[in-house]
């Protein structure tokens, strides 16, 4: 085995890697450009929407195996035709404008605050390291900022930091180094907080309406820990209680059963029924509330039990209250008696809304409906009330009829019209005898929509488009011309004017003249009202005026001939012998 000494160790290696690079047969790689190197980047970003980096992989418009590595490394080197000395990103930076992260420029205080105005004038706020990039200079954002003013990079002295720096050049609030607190300066937020508001404020309360920029949430904080010139070691809560003797829900007094039996005892002669979560406060508890004690009953605290019960729990142990979270199950036989009792003692069968059962004392028509539809207290669910009693009792189920078409309903109308002489409404009944429909719940569908109809229409509506009747909710406007032609018809066929007891309009014949006397006085259809039929007709007609003169001088002549001639004034009173 032969044995180099280190010299001639090193040449013998060096000889071994010249003469691997120089494998004879290896094709010469060619000579780079920057001008295309320039190019094969450009088409990378348009390709992938970056700059190529060393570390960018194959150059997809290059020929052969060429990479990025290699790319930079001959930039770096100066091989094939390339000067040196220089790199991708220094290449792109310098002819593309391509941000390189290794010699960015300077920072200088008035720029960074600059910025700081732009975002606080765009947001309301002033920026922090978490405020992401800045808007005013693309690729910068303000965590990279307040890294370089803390250590000092970019040219900036070092030693500070954003919040800092806004604080001291904006005035703006530095969350590290807030003000100090003192407990006088609480005692007159928290007045103040009670004065606007009513309530004393908790740890929840939000802003301080005294002091928008503090918040409650961090005066309990420094009340707890300690800082900002307090102790520590107590809470909002705690130094409320013992500074103004406010209520600490989280030291409240001990309670017991007897305590809260006797409460419930009283309220219920006061007010006739029990108490329940929301009943509010406690008469001759001061600062006790029903919720609290159904919250204690819940959580076990306050002496209270374990937990897991409840008020509605409690007073149905302990005083046999119908608690109605807690309901006694239900059968279908039990609903089926109940509802045959109510048929036979109102003559209907009972509905959601039919009220108390009376047999059964607490229990409503509406739970049933709830527990059969919810599959609650023992009953399978997806059922109704209706559908139990269509199915057992026979009873027609409102919500299960049949579909209808306005081309039925139209045909029922005509049956109606030829069997009673006018158009069917809302209140005629049954659509026909022996037919279970009726033209109220007709009129429900045509309005709401069901059973096929689209809804938005009426009965009304519906007969007046498909067979012209007459809809009184759309009545045609009246005309003071047409009143006056329908009035001078009325006179030459009559030898009368008309009065609003005339009847119908003999022009018009659906309409009468004590509508027209009643639309002028209350200002419909188009009159303008505190008129009347006599007002218009002696206000537009000259000939109406001469005849009730020529009327009024007649009636006065048959009364002076039917009466005797007026005594003389000069002839004596006549005597009994005259």
């Amino acid at each position: 085995m032969a044995i180099f000494k280190p010299r001639v160790l090193f040449q013998h290696q060096l000889q071994k890697r010249r003469k691997k690079r120089k494998r004879p047969g290896a094709p010469k790689k060619p000579d780079l450009s920057l001008e295309q190197i320039l190019a094969w980047a450009d088409s990378h970003r348009e390709r992938t929407g970056e700059w190529p980096i060393a570390t960018s992989g194959n150059i997809v418009d290059a020929p052969g195996e060429e990479t990025w590595a290699a790319v930079n490394a001959a930039l770096r080197s100066g091989y094939r035709g390339l000067p040196g000395g220089s790199s991708l990103v220094q290449l792109l930076a310098q002819e593309r404008g391509k941000r390189n992260l290794s010699a960015l420029p300077h920072l200088y205080t008035d720029v960074i605050l600059t910025w700081a105005d732009a975002h606080h004038k765009r947001a309301g706020t002033w920026p922090t390291c978490f405020s992401g990039p800045v808007a005013e200079a693309p690729g910068e954002s303000w965590s990279r900022i307040d890294f370089c003013l803390n250590h000092g990079q970019r040219g900036l002295p070092g030693g500070t930091t954003l919040a800092r720096l806004l604080a001291k050049r904006r005035g703006a609030r530095n969350r590290t180094s807030l003000p100090a607190l003192s407990q006088t300066q609480i005692l007159g937020w928290a007045k103040d907080h009670h004065e606007k508001t009513g309530t004393w404020p908790t740890r929840d309360a939000g802003s301080i309406l005294a002091a928008p920029l503090e918040n409650w949430l961090s005066v309990d904080a420094s009340l707890r820990n300690g800082g900002r010139g307090l102790p520590g070691d107590s809470s909002l809560a705690r130094f409320l209680e013992d500074m103004l003797g406010v209520r600490n829900i989280m030291a409240l007094p001990r309670l017991n059963s007897r305590m809260v039996l006797a409460w419930a005892d009283a309220h219920f002669e006061r007010t006739g029924h029990w108490p329940m979560s929301d009943s509010g406060s406690i008469i001759g508890a001061p600062n006790e509330r029903w919720g609290g004690i159904d919250t204690a009953l819940s959580k076990g605290t306050r002496g209270l039990g374990h937990g897991g019960s409840s008020l509605a729990r409690f007073l149905q142990k302990h005083r046999g209250v119908r608690n109605s979270s807690n309901l006694p199950p239900l059968t279908m036989q039990k609903i089926l008696r109940w509802a045959d009792l109510h048929h036979g003692r109102t003559g209907a069968w009972p509905k959601e809304k039919s009220g108390p059962i009376a047999e059964a004392p607490g229990e409503s028509w509406n739970a049933v409906e709830a527990a059969l539809r919810g599959g609650k207290r023992g009953l399978p669910g997806g059922s109704s009330l209706a559908q139990i009693l269509e199915t057992e009792r026979g009873k027609r189920n409102l919500a299960n009829l049949p579909p209808i078409t306005e081309e039925m309903i139209l045909e029922w109308a005509d049956t109606y019209r030829e069997r009673t002489g006018k158009w069917p409404s809302y209140v005629s009944g049954p659509v026909a005898e022996g037919r279970t429909e009726r033209w109220n719940t007709v009129n429900d569908c045509l309005r709401a929509g069901g059973r096929g109809l689209p809804g938005g229409s009426s009965l009304a509506l519906l007969l007046a488009a498909r067979r012209g009747a007459r809809n009184r909710t759309s009545l045609p406007m009246f005309r003071i011309p047409q009143i006056l032609k329908w009035a001078k018809d009325h006179f030459k066929k009559t030898g009368k004017w008309p009065t609003p007891r005339s009847g119908a309009i003999l022009g018009a014949p659906a309409e009468t003249w004590s509508a027209v006397d009643n639309a002028s006085r209350s200002g419909m259809r188009g009159l303008p009202g505190n008129s009347s039929l006599a007002e218009i007709l002696d206000d537009h007609l000259d000939e109406r005026k001469k005849t009730r003169r020529q009327e009024t001088r007649l009636a006065k002549k048959n009364q002076l001939g039917k009466g005797k001639e007026p005594p003389s004034i000069h002839a004596g009173p006549a005597g009994p012998n005259a």
